[in-house]
């Protein structure tokens, strides 16, 4: 089916009160398993490619994000296609004859008035292509090789005062929120701060967006959910579940040499990955609004 529009597919999630799983990808194997766990529930998904997938592909956008669009146009439910923490102005340019619908752009790192003049500068440069743009305030961490950061360290959790000015004054679509969780996560130890995500939903009128979802608990995720997240990223229990699977196979089978032998273990523990947690954050509140994790 054609391409799907992240921004369509988050404003859907956002007003039946559930939420879009978008995960990471790297490999023409991790796409594949985003697809057929999305197509086995029968949901919606959103593809990412990263800043970082991208250094690793050499700098080239394109190979992936080229094989990413006709595996979405393939695939039996709406996939949309969405450029994640891009810093670089030059990546950003390239989103949308690349097929991407929308862009995370990443400013977080750079003092407020110059995270919002270039958050600015971004928003207004990818609605006039017709782009969504999603942006961050507060500091998730974990990038980039660095230590999970802190929770509790100061600026690390967004304020949702800060946050309203912030989206008002930058134009953008949806707000990526720090209430807890980190990115590169590969225990689901971390703790929500559902307070916070209740004032800060009060505090903005756009989607809110969970990232370094893969070390939240599933009665967090779908708590969060229940607070007014839209769209859950994805990337590392992917990662974790891809090179479970292929140890234990090439731990049995010691012998192995064909790659598509122990890759297709990883791409089908990849896929069980998506399943679950596609429903898990389409789950939905229980009966007291706190959110009841899925089977």
């Amino acid at each position: 089916m054609p391409l799907a529009a992240t921004g369509a597919l988050v404003a859907q999630a956002a007003e039946a009160r559930t939420a879009v799983a978008a995960f990471n990808v790297i490999t023409l194997e991790h796409v594949e398993a985003v697809v057929a766990g999305a197509e086995a529930v029968d949901a919606p998904v959103v593809l990412q490619i990263s800043e970082n997938a991208v250094k690793f592909r050499y700098g080239r956008l394109l190979p992936l994000a080229r094989a990413t669009v006709v595996a979405a146009e393939q695939a039996a439910v709406p996939v949309a296609l969405h450029l994640d923490h891009v810093q670089s102005d030059d990546l950003l340019r390239q989103a949308a004859d690349a097929g991407f619908s929308s862009v995370m752009y990443d400013a977080a790192r750079l003092p407020y008035a110059d995270n919002l003049a270039a958050t600015r500068a971004a928003a207004d440069w990818g609605h006039a292509r017709g782009l969504w743009i999603e942006a961050e305030l507060g500091e998730v961490g974990g990038k980039a090789g660095q230590a999970p950061l802190d929770a509790h360290a100061p600026g690390a959790r967004t304020d949702p005062d800060e946050a309203r000015a912030y989206v008002a004054e930058s134009g953008v679509d949806a707000l990526a929120v720090a209430i807890g969780s980190s990115h590169a996560m590969t225990s689901r130890t971390a703790t929500l701060d559902h307070d916070l995500l209740h004032r800060l939903a009060r505090a903005v009128d756009v989607p809110l967006v969970l990232h370094g979802s893969s070390g939240v608990p599933d009665g967090e995720l779908t708590r969060a959910v229940a607070g007014g997240i839209a769209k859950v990223n994805v990337g590392t229990a992917l990662n974790a579940a891809m090179t479970r699977a292929i140890r234990e196979f090439l731990a049995a089978h010691p012998e192995a040499v064909d790659s598509r032998k122990y890759l297709s273990v990883g791409r089908e523990a990849m896929a069980e990955t998506v399943s679950r947690l596609i429903t898990v954050v389409r789950s939905g509140a229980g009966p007291d609004g706190a959110g009841t994790p899925a089977p």
